[in-house]
Parts: C-alpha cells; structure tokens; sequence
C-alpha cells in the first residue's frame, strides 16, 4: 500500500464497513422465527402427549439447570384468559388466570403507531413474566390447568401510588401464593411463596416484541453477575444450557423494552433455555420464600436509575457498549440543559469536534504537506520505479525534511470509526429518542427516518462539498473514482433505508464542522506557507 494514499484509504474502509455493519442488516434481515408455544424445549407436546419426566434434585445441593429440571409448559385452556388489570397514566398491564403478565400496553402517545394505536410490548404466543414451572411433571401439568384466584378489584390504579395484589393458586398437595406490589413506574416487588419446599423456576418472560426494523439490533436476554460480569445472550445463540449463580440482574430484551427481575442483595440462580432457533428464555431458581424485585417496560435511563441505578446497566448497545455508555451520559447530561435531543445531538458533536480538534489539525496539516510534496513523489516513483527499496527510502527522506508525517491523518480518522459506530448504537437503542422532536414542524422523531429526505440530501451535500475542500493525494484514479461517487452513494443509503434522523443528523453536522475545520486549517497552512516563502526571501538578501 502506497503510504501517501493511506488516508483516503482508511475512509474508504470506513464506508465500506458502515455498509457491511449496518447495510447489510437491512438488506438481508434475519427471517423472524415461527411463532412458538409455550414450550422451551426444540420438542414440541401435543395436546395429546405428556410432558417427559425430568430429575427432581434438592434445590440446596444442586446446580440450577431448568434445562433438565423444568417440566415443558403443557397446552392449557387458560391461555389468555384475564384475571385482572393493573393500570396507571403510562401502562396498562393484564393479569391472567395462570398468574402472569400477559400484556403489557404502553399508552403514552410516543408509543402509539400512525393509527393511533397502543404498543403491546408482549408477543401473544411467546412466554409470559411471572410464569411458574415445576420440576414435578404431574405437579406442573396441574398448575397449568388450576387458575389462580384473586379476591381483590378487577381493575387496579396505580397512577399515583404503588398497590399490592395477591395471587393465590390451590394445587391438590401444594399452595402457591404471589404478592405483587406495582409501583407507577412499571417497577414491582413479588414474593413467591410455597406451602412447602417443591423444586420450581419462575421466568421474566420471552423478550418482549416491541420493534420490528431491520436493523442490525441487540435483542435478547442479559445477566449481570454479583462480580459486575455481564453476560449477553443474543437470539440465535442460547444453547440451552447456560447457568450463572449469584445474578443480581436478569433481563429479556427488545430494542427500547424489557423484562427484568433482580435481586441485590440474595443474588439469584438463573439457568437458560433455548427457544425455537437460539432465543435464550431466563428461568430463575424458586425458593419456599422467593423475594425478587421486577420491572417492565421502556428502557429508559432515569426510570431505571430512580429504581436502581445498577439496573442502568441493563441499557445494552452491542459491540461498543464500552464507548456507548459514556456518550449516552454525556447525551442525557447536555439534554438535561438544552430539553430537546436534536440540539443535544448538535452540541454533543460539536463536543466531539473540539475534544479530536488537536489530532484533526495535526492530520490535516499533514495531509497539506503531502498534498504540496505529491509532484515530488510522483517523479521519485518514475525515478526509481525499478528499486522500491531506494524509492521508500528517498520519499522518507523527503518527508523528514519537509516535516510531513505520511501517517499524520491516520489517527483521528482512526478514533472516527469507533466514536461513529458507538454514537450509531446510542441513537439506534436508546428510547428517549422515541417521539422527540427537533424542529417540531420538520422532524417531529429523531428515531424515525427523515419525512422529507432533507436530512440525507444535506448530508450526501456535504460530503461532496467537504471532498472538495480537502487535500487529494490519490494516485489511483480507480480509488479517486469510487471516493467521488461515496457522497451519492451513502446519499443513496440513507434514503432508500429508514435510518433514525437522529443518526443522519449527527452525520450531517459532523460534516459542517469537518468543513469548518477543514476552512480553518486551509487558512492557517496557506498563512504558514506564506511565512515560510518570506523568510526564505529575507534568508536570500
């Protein structure tokens, strides 16, 4: 690789990782899996077969393992039948007869789609929270088929205060009671209580199924260890016999949605099952007095911080969750000052800018020099075309004396691929983006695509505009073609595809500020130059 054409190279490879990260997602989209009943195990029962025997090992002596000790839901006639509803200003969640969560609706008008209707965040056929599972078969047979009982009001309020609800259900050798307490943020404490000791696993649910874009999202199930490891489970790559003991957190989750258990302080046993294809399904290993906290509902930052702030920690961004973390805080840092996420994203860029500006301007510079120096090297090339030994060492030679540094570009562009990629997950997962507006009359959804397709013209614009400015040293007029068609291209992308305006947006303004920048440096080098002529004209006289 010829150095002086490392630069350019090194944004060519960005681009064309962007497409293979995010393009290619879009365009070949995982096929969504079949519909799954209440079974986790690939062997499906029919209503006609009997679930298989599994061991029944003490709780206390053994390695929790729902794999082995869980018996498979069997098919039920309480499916879906309501037992009673818990509701405040911002949820709607449905109780049913089995003592589960069988819907969670958010009515916050955010969530509403163009119809006007409310987002139900819990698939019909999937695996509901607060499901119960013997290791017992013919226990487990009948508590799918005893529909608990409830003594309280139908519908429960708790817009302004936190309620409790009890759940009892009468098996013929056991009594199994749930006390709920629902708090008005979608938070909630249940206690799980046994008659008597029995081997059994309680699930926050299948992940809820709250987005169906097609981008390359993070979703599935996520553990946090009582030493701070987090395990991420994505579907597609559960094996089924996965156990971590000492959980503090326990999450199944969607792109802006989950459902979570977790336990600070008593840690839990969580075992993992394989649904359909690889999705993970969480099971937590019950006690005779099983205490756990819950919540359900959007991923939002301050809720889950009000409720605890380690369960922050269940926000997942992917890859660059290391880098996506800290970016997201300063976001909701700058938006706590400015309310609104549109000039949060401008401000947060511009932050960017400032913080690599010494690298960019060195790079820069850099490039100027190369870009002065690239007739020299041409002719050292037809010099000494025969001998590239002699020909590097004459151009390193050149260089040193005419303080240019070939990889002087490299790194800012270097610190760009990790910064965009990071901030691409932030405005892609995080849920305060949803419904927020930044000029209300143009760009009323910063996680919805342009409307109007301003947004990706602007920045396909600005990137012609921005290759114009900037020094070209490109000896392969090959690589010179492709990098003038990159502004049309990405142009392109982001029309065809639904990208989050949020996301275009930052793209568009880094690239005003890159110009800026790019202004600014040309002016200071054109200065240096004229200086340098000056007083080589007063070193002649």
């Amino acid at each position: 690789m010829e150095q002086q054409d490392l630069n350019k190279r090194l944004l060519i490879a960005l681009v064309l990782s962007f497409f293979v990260f995010v393009g290619y997602g879009y365009l070949f989209p995982v096929q969504p899996l079949e519909q799954v009943t209440q079974h986790p195990n690939p062997t499906q029962t029919t209503p006609n077969q009997t679930a298989t025997s599994t061991p029944q090992t003490p709780m206390s002596n053994a390695t929790p393992n729902a794999s082995t000790r869980t018996a498979q839901a069997p098919v039920t006639t309480l499916e879906g039948e309501r037992l009673m509803v818990v509701q405040s200003d911002k949820f709607k969640m449905t109780i049913d007869k089995l003592g589960r969560i069988a819907q969670f609706e958010l009515l916050e008008e955010k969530y509403q789609d163009a119809e006007g209707r409310n987002l139900q965040i819990l698939g019909e056929e999937q695996v509901k929270p607060l499901e119960v599972r013997f290791s017992d078969v013919t226990l487990n047979t009948e508590a799918f088929k005893q529909p608990y009982t409830y003594s309280g009001s139908a519908v429960v309020d708790v817009s302004t205060k936190a309620e409790t609800i009890i759940l009892t259900q009468t098996l013929s050798t056991l009594t199994l009671t749930k006390t709920i307490t629902v708090e008005p943020n979608g938070a909630y404490h249940i206690e799980i209580a046994t008659s008597k000791p029995v081997p059994y696993f309680v699930t926050p649910g299948h992940r809820p199924m709250a987005d169906d874009s097609m981008y390359m999202l993070v979703r599935g199930g996520l553990i946090k260890s009582s030493e701070g490891i987090i395990t991420t489970i994505e579907d597609g790559d559960a094996e089924g016999n996965e156990n971590i003991k000492g959980a503090i957190i326990v999450s199944a989750f969607d792109r802006y949605v989950a459902s979570m258990f977790y336990a600070f302080e008593s840690g839990m046993n969580v075992s993992v099952l394989k649904e359909g294809e690889g999705d993970p399904l969480l099971f937590v290993e019950g006690r005779q007095s099983l205490k756990l906290g819950g919540y359900i509902g959007p991923k939002e930052y301050e809720i889950l911080h009000s409720i605890n702030p380690e369960l922050t920690d269940a926000i997942e961004f992917g890859w660059f969750t290391f880098l996506s973390k800290p970016f997201f805080k300063v976001l909701l840092w700058i938006q706590s000052i400015v309310a609104n996420w549109g000039w949060t994203i401008i401000l947060f860029t511009l932050l960017v800018k400032l913080v690599l500006f010494p690298l960019s301007y060195k790079g820069m510079m850099s490039m100027q020099k190369l870009k002065e120096l690239a007739p020299k090297m041409k002719e050292l090339k037809e010099k000494y075309k025969g001998d590239p030994a002699k020909m590097n060492a004459q151009m390193m030679e050149m260089y040193r004396k005419n303080g240019a540094n070939p990889m002087g570009g490299c790194l800012p562009m270097l610190l760009q691929i990790p910064v965009f990629f990071a901030l691409y997950r932030v405005l892609l997962n995080a849920d305060e983006l949803q419904g927020a507006s930044w000029l209300s009359f143009w760009i009323s959804d910063l996680s919805a695509a342009d409307p109007y397709y301003i947004l990706p013209i602007l920045m396909g614009a600005s990137m012609w505009f921005q290759q114009k400015i900037t020094p070209n040293n490109f000896t392969d007029p090959l690589q010179e073609k492709i990098f003038q068609w990159f502004p049309i291209i990405m142009a392109g992308m982001f029309i065809i595809m639904p990208f989050p305006s949020g996301l275009v947006l930052y793209w568009v303004v880094n690239n005003i500020f890159t110009i800026g920048q790019q202004y600014i440096i040309n002016k200071a080098y054109t200065k240096q130059k004229n200086l340098a002529i000056e007083a080589h004209k007063k070193g002649k006289e």
